[in-house]
């Protein structure tokens, strides 16, 4: 169960390919006011740091993310979920996929930016232990609304907590 009991609906995730484009674009254009256009999309696809995923559930595409690989984090670019689809368990399944690329030695957090005005991504990511660290003013190229820029740090396990710290290799990346 979900927390507003609805059911949890499992689903697949997978990589984001070309034909899955529609479904995704779809799900942009009935999740945001300023919505990505596909141009945006394929642009922030090829760059080499930039990975696209989505979710599937009977052949559908339910859900999708968009994020960046840096050194020492994650960036979530872009995050949706179909309206339909919406309080099932999609998201925190798709945001505890991108947490399992976390580590102790290597990308310890993942940052994001939530319009101001987006209360509902607000409490799903304070919900799922992103905490915001920042307001950024005037953050959007379509409006003058300001952002917040929210964390969510790895947690190491105990195990790896109590290792001594390899400074060379930390700086090898």
């Amino acid at each position: 169960m979900s927390l507003d009991g609805k059911q949890e609906l499992r689903v697949h995730i997978r990589w984001m390919i070309r034909r899955d484009m529609p479904e995704v674009l779809e799900i942009e254009r009935q999740s945001f006011e300023f919505p990505w256009s596909e141009e945006d999309f394929i642009r922030c696809l090829r760059q080499r740091n930039c990975i696209g995923m989505v979710a599937e559930h009977d052949d559908k595409i339910v859900g999708f993310m968009i994020y960046e690989l840096h050194k020492n984090r994650l960036h979530i670019l872009n995050f949706a979920v179909h309206e339909d689809f919406r309080r099932s368990g999609i998201g925190r399944q798709m945001n505890s996929k991108l947490n399992s690329k976390l580590s102790h030695q290597r990308r310890t957090r993942i940052l994001l930016e939530v319009r101001e005005t987006n209360l509902d991504a607000q409490l799903f990511f304070r919900a799922a232990g992103y905490r915001a660290v920042s307001v950024l003013r005037d953050f959007y190229d379509d409006t003058t609304e300001d952002a917040y820029l929210m964390e969510q740090q790895y947690q190491p396990t105990l195990q790896e907590a109590l290792q001594p710290v390899n400074r060379i290799t930390r700086l090898a990346g």
